[in-house]
């Protein structure tokens, strides 16, 4: 399909401004690719904020979808359909965990944590959130997030909600105790500009765990699903989390999002008290079968792991390289972040226009998240363009 030549135009038009939309018609995707109405193949090492893990055009997730389809589309959940039955019974063996409610996204299943938080602890106890923490945009998830930014025109937000600084653990001391209802983390931040939680912050919060019986809530809408070269960001550290949230590359592109608990909170909960009219719908759980059955079975986590390392030393290469222009290289697998001494959207342009589409979050760190199914072909072509980018003689 064409798109017309005013669609810009017709976007201001027709819808809220509350995107600020990249200049680009993308016709369609290939693999790692996406591919503009004028025919430009841009390496997307984006990859829709980590949503297409698969990348575009995977056979066994259109065959998957349109097998599902043909059975039908929705089913209320009075109902059970077995797409939803299978994912959670994958979702309870990666992680660990015990039980499954389906949402719509991220967000949703962050209203469904707080809810449930909420219900087992009361009112009156606080919840642990921390500095630039990313948690979604409802009224819920946003009392949760810490960009105030986002917050600053919506007050009032949820009270009982304490925001410290990421990875103080003097400050988590400090505030945690007996009123503490939960804190939720995200173990590599997102939008917070991939800053990973140190060994002695989730230490501490175990340790504080242990002594005060709080829900630790694991954030992995974004860092979870192999992205880290691990099931979840949390393999990374001696914990199991109370209650984890997943979304984005479990739907693979459709809306699907996921609040699994432990056994502890798997009770909480009695008809009535949460539900969705779409959450779990069949044909997202059939596509999202596949996306954990590629990364969890077929080995393309491993090569996550694998190609993560190669990509993160070639970006520390470019580091001393250019040691006056980039602070730090953070993250794991394909979550990956460099932190510039300048902001970084121009930096982004420059990607563009050479054919690569990369994100700026935080003011100056770059958001590298490729598609999992990137080969080091992908990452050599990254790595040699934003070389030449960086390059004082270009």
């Amino acid at each position: 399909m064409k798109y017309p030549e005013n669609i810009f135009k017709k976007e201001e038009e027709l819808l809220l401004q509350t995107y600020k939309r990249i200049p680009i018609e993308i016709s369609h995707g290939e693999g790692v690719y996406l591919v503009s109405t004028d025919g430009k193949k841009y390496l997307d090492f984006f990859s829709g904020l980590a949503v297409n893990a698969l990348g575009y055009g995977n056979k066994k997730v259109i065959q998957a979808i349109e097998e599902q389809i043909k059975k039908y589309i929705h089913l209320s959940n009075y109902y059970i359909n077995s797409p939803q039955i299978e994912l959670a019974e994958r979702l309870v063996k990666y992680s660990g965990l015990s039980k499954v409610f389906f949402a719509n996204s991220g967000t949703e299943a962050v209203e469904a944590s707080l809810k449930l938080i909420r219900k087992h602890f009361g009112p009156e106890k606080k919840i642990i959130t921390f500095s630039n923490a990313f948690h979604g945009r409802t009224y819920g998830s946003l009392s949760l997030s810490g960009k105030e930014k986002y917050k600053k025109y919506f007050s009032p937000l949820l009270p009982n909600i304490v925001q410290l600084e990421f990875n103080n653990v003097e400050q988590l001391e400090d505030n945690i105790d007996k009123n503490t209802a939960a804190v939720y983390l995200e173990f590599v931040q997102g939008e917070g500009g991939i800053q990973v939680t140190s060994n002695q912050f989730a230490d501490k919060i175990i340790e504080l765990r242990d002594r005060f019986k709080f829900a630790l809530v694991a954030d992995e809408v974004q860092c979870g699903i192999g992205r880290t070269g691990k099931p979840f960001a949390f393999n990374h550290y001696e914990i199991e989390p109370d209650l984890v949230i997943v979304a984005k590359a479990i739907g693979v592109g459709l809306p699907l999002g996921a609040l699994i608990t432990n056994k502890k909170y798997e009770n909480v909960f009695h008809p009535g008290d949460h539900g969705s009219t779409f959450g779990g719908n069949p044909v997202a759980c059939a596509a999202g079968l596949v996306v954990l059955n590629e990364v969890f079975e077929n080995g393309l986590m491993n090569n996550v792991a694998r190609l993560g390392e190669y990509f993160k030393s070639e970006l520390n290469t470019l580091r001393k390289k250019y040691i006056q222009k980039i602070n730090e290289v953070r993250g794991s697998g394909f979550m990956l972040g460099v932190e510039l001494f300048k902001p970084c959207e121009s930096l982004v342009k420059s990607f563009r226009d050479r054919s690569i589409l990369v994100n700026c979050t935080n003011g100056n760190v770059l958001r590298i998240l490729p598609p999992l199914i990137s080969t080091k072909e992908d990452i050599s072509i990254f790595i040699k363009e934003f070389n030449e980018i960086l390059s004082p003689d270009v």
